[in-house]
């Protein structure tokens, strides 16, 4: 039996759950800026806590807190308000298979950003061609979406999008830096929860208590697909390489669809699944070829490979 698979099964939950866990607190009445809020709070408190059981201490490069900065708002604060918005209007099932969509707009940006992505193929371009049509399956756009359908579709659309040009932007300026991951994990989910913390009481006024049920998911969202997530990211690049780390893509949509229907009792339609598995294989043709054979030496430091 594999070593790494039962780490890749518990993030490939945790990540598919998400967005469960998101559609829970908004419905709950919470508002997206503070669900994204509340998820980056309790996830800076484990990894700064993981951090200091470590005995690292946080860097005083004003370039390196810069750039965290601004990956923070790509990666965090747009897109996480983003999702929970999304989801004030259409389903989890939806939500989750519009993320997947995110290695598409990574190569995107990637191809425009960084020199030696600036050829990508022609796989690599059909398989962009795939993946929106593959969008276009999951929203059924030829039987019309209501007003409110569309902005949340588009809102989740959006989110993976800064995800992929959070990602490009990661790769150039912080994948090479001697820092270990759980050091600019840190930091990046600390500036959001300073970005967000600033935005959400002009946004949305004050917090509430919104009843224990979207307490917990706060708190596991936060805890757990915002803190832990990421180490167990880094285990699963240590013990089985980049490669299988990033396969984790294909098999969150199928848990979010999974958690969404068995538990929030959201309806499955059959473009959803279609258009979920073109999505799935239009982000299998992107993907570089040398990612299939090559993999990354281990990295003391645990800097974890981005692209």
């Amino acid at each position: 039996m594999r070593r790494w698979l039962p780490g890749f099964v518990a993030l490939s939950v945790i990540w598919g759950a998400s967005f469960a866990l998101i559609k829970v607190a908004v419905d709950a009445g919470v508002p997206p800026v503070w669900v994204a809020l509340w998820r980056c709070l309790f996830g800076v408190v484990t990894l700064w806590a993981i951090l200091l059981l470590r005995g690292e201490r946080a860097p005083r490069d004003r370039g390196l807190w810069g750039h965290s900065a601004v990956v923070a708002v790509l990666l965090n604060t747009v897109p996480f308000t983003l999702f929970s918005f999304g989801e004030t209007r259409v389903s989890s099932v939806l939500a989750g298979v519009m993320n997947a969509t995110t290695p598409l707009f990574t190569l995107l940006f990637a191809v425009l950003t960084v020199p030696e992505e600036r050829h990508p193929g022609a796989r690599r371009l059909a398989g962009l061609g795939l993946g929106f049509l593959g969008v276009l399956t999951v929203l059924g756009v030829w039987r019309g979406l209501g007003a409110g359908a569309t902005a949340g579709a588009l809102a989740c659309l959006a989110a993976a999008c800064c995800y992929g040009a959070g990602f490009a932007y990661l790769r150039r300026f912080l994948s090479g830096r001697p820092e270990s991951v759980t050091t600019l994990s840190a930091l990046q989910i600390g500036c959001a929860a300073a970005e967000l913390a600033l935005i959400a009481p002009v946004a949305a006024g004050a917090p509430h208590w919104p009843g224990p049920a979207a307490s917990a998911a706060l708190l596991v969202l936060g805890a757990l697909g915002t803190g832990l997530a990421y180490l167990f990211n880094l285990g699963l690049v240590r013990s089985a390489g980049a490669t299988v780390a990033s396969a984790v893509t294909y098999v969150t949509p199928l848990w979010s669809t999974a958690l969404g229907a068995a538990f929030l009792h959201e309806p499955v339609g059959w473009n959803a699944l279609a258009g979920g598995a073109l999505v799935i294989v239009s982000v299998a043709l992107t993907r570089p070829r040398r990612a299939r054979t090559v993999q990354p030496a281990e990295d003391p430091k645990g800097r974890q490979p981005v692209g």
